[in-house]
Order: C-alpha cells, then sequence, then structure tokens
C-alpha cells in the first residue's frame, strides 16, 4: 500500500483516523499497531509472522541485558544485533548467493541447489536499523527499555515511517512513546494532514 494509492487515502487513513481519535487513551498504542500491521499486511502478508518473532525476540534480549553485567550484557547485545543483521542478509543477499552458487555448480556438471526464491521483505533495511537503534540505545543507556512489547513494536512498525523512513533513532521518541505523554488535538490532526498533503 503506497500514501497515494486510493484505498489508503479513501479507506485506511479515514478509518484509521478515526478509530485512533475515538480509542481511549490506554487503547491509543493498541489500534496504531494493529493499523500498521494491516498496512504492512496488506503488501507482505506472509512476512507479518516472521518480523512479529523477531521483534519479540530482540525485545526480550534487550530486557534480558539489562538485567546482565559485563561480558554476558556485550554477549546479549552482540547475539541480537548479529541475528538482525542475519535476517536482513539473508533476506537481500540469499537469492544471489544461490544464483551464483548454482553457476558455478553448473560449469562443474552439478545440479546446484534447489531452492525457492525468498521475497524481500518489505521495509526489511529500515526495520532492521530501527531495531539496532533501540538495542544500542538501551544498551549505552541513552534510553531505557521499554516495559510493554507492544510500545516497543509500535515503534519499529508505525506505518507513517514503515517503508520509506526515515530511520527514527530510539532515544529521540522514547518519551513520547507511551500513550499517555501523547494529546491528539484537533489543531495537531489538521496541521499533520497539511504535512501530509503537501508531502503527496
Amino acid at each position: 500500500m503506497v500514501f497515494s494509492s486510493l484505498h489508503f487515502l479513501l479507506s485506511f487513513l479515514p478509518v484509521f483516523l478515526l478509530f485512533y481519535y475515538l480509542s481511549p487513551v490506554k487503547w491509543k498504542n493498541a489500534t496504531a499497531l494493529l493499523g500498521s500491521l494491516y498496512f504492512y499486511a496488506w503488501g507482505a502478508p506472509s512476512f507479518v509472522f516472521i518480523i512479529l518473532t523477531s521483534l519479540l525476540i530482540d525485545y526480550y534480549m534487550v530486557q534480558l541485558a539489562a538485567l546482565s553485567e559485563g561480558g554476558k550484557r556485550r554477549r546479549l547485545l552482540a547475539l541480537t544485533i548479529v541475528l538482525d543483521v542475519g535476517i536482513l542478509v539473508a533476506s537481500k543477499y540469499l537469492n544471489f548467493a544461490v544464483e551464483n552458487l548454482n553457476l558455478l555448480a553448473s560449469l562443474f556438471g552439478s545440479e546446484g541447489i534447489r531452492m525457492a526464491r525468498i521475497a524481500l521483505p518489505i521495509g526489511i533495511s529500515f526495520i532492521t536499523f530501527q531495531k539496532i537503534s533501540y538495542v544500542l540505545d538501551c544498551y549505552h543507556g541513552r534510553a531505557r527499555p521499554l516495559e510493554n512489547f507492544f510500545d516497543y513494536a509500535l515503534y519499529i512498525l508505525l506505518f507513517p515511517q514503515l517503508i520509506a523512513g526515515p530511520i527514527v533513532r530510539f532515544n529521540e521518541v522514547a518519551l513520547q512513546l507511551p500513550a499517555e505523554s501523547r494529546r491528539l488535538s484537533s489543531e495537531v490532526l489538521l496541521e499533520g494532514l497539511l504535512r501530509f498533503l503537501i508531502g503527496l
């Protein structure tokens, strides 16, 4: 789904804004997350489970690291980043590597590797770098780990920046993630819509 599509402009955005505006404060982040998951699933439904699983792993690894010290903490940091970068590299380059290995194998009369092509998850680069920002900012003490998984998932998956960025450092928005810290007034809503229309 792209921001200039009729489905986004005439269906998704009005319905999302209405539900978000009417949601009680304690449910606003859940509403925003559900809207973002729908937005992502519209273009890549098969990757929603993979993305959510990787988010759960990162979230609990950071929680565990926050309770650890010294070498164990560093190892958890390194493992989390390796997993994140590994998913990115596998998504982007596994097809390329297999194709070249098969080409090389064909020179020696071998059949090579039979593997279905892996589709590239939408926004995987932005998702990966946002996840790493969260891990590093928590590790270096620039921000505290979020207590609520859904707040963390919203930071990563919020639909306005999910596809094309920009990459937002966690420590720059950490205090705004709890729904209680935000107030949506009609003035703020109109200003946001005006910026959106200018961006189109």
